[in-house]
């Protein structure tokens, strides 16, 4: 991703990061066993940016269109709580986030690949397609990850927080972490 002043401005303003999970924190390929249950295989380095933001006092959020059992076991181990599963509106989601966090759609950034993710990506400050987003999403978000899903993508954009939170002036780095 290209790092511009513009991008770090607005970065550094970021709160909440909001998940998609087929196609951001996977490759988005949805393998099926025969009792109906999905696999889904996670990026290590995607599970140690997320643990690191929340460290920081970033809050991080899951809003995935299917339901997986996969999904709720890893996002259990990193200890993020807000996962929103079978979300068909992922709008709906998206306001109780908001309302739970008391935050505003400029403290969040929103990570996705697909059509269903661009009513929330189209609302946020900081909207971020994955390299191997498709087509529709990647011409009308403006920020893209150089990593494709499920292989450091989030790791990217994680570190991007990181970095521009680390470099906040004093007055604006926030004093509590988001519950």
């Amino acid at each position: 991703m290209l790092i511009t002043s513009q991008l770090t401005n607005i970065a550094r303003c970021i709160r909440l990061l909001i998940l998609d999970v087929d196609g951001v924190l996977t490759n988005g390929a949805v393998t099926l066993c025969s009792n109906g249950e999905d696999i889904k295989s996670f990026h290590s380095h995607d599970g140690h940016g997320i643990r690191a933001i929340q460290d920081a006092g970033i809050a991080v959020a899951i809003i995935s269109g299917r339901t997986s059992q996969a999904v709720s076991l890893r996002m259990n181990e990193l200890g993020v709580e807000h996962v929103y599963q079978g979300q068909k509106d992922k709008t709906i989601a998206f306001q109780r986030l908001l309302s739970h966090y008391q935050i505003t759609p400029n403290e969040v950034a929103y990570m996705g690949d697909d059509i269903p993710d661009l009513a929330v990506m189209t609302q946020v400050a900081l909207p971020i397609a994955v390299a191997n987003a498709v087509t529709t999403v990647k011409q009308r978000i403006p920020w893209h990850t150089e990593n494709p899903g499920g292989s450091g993508a989030v790791r990217e954009v994680c570190d991007l927080l990181l970095q521009t939170h680390a470099n906040k002036p004093s007055s604006q780095k926030q004093e509590h972490h988001l519950d």
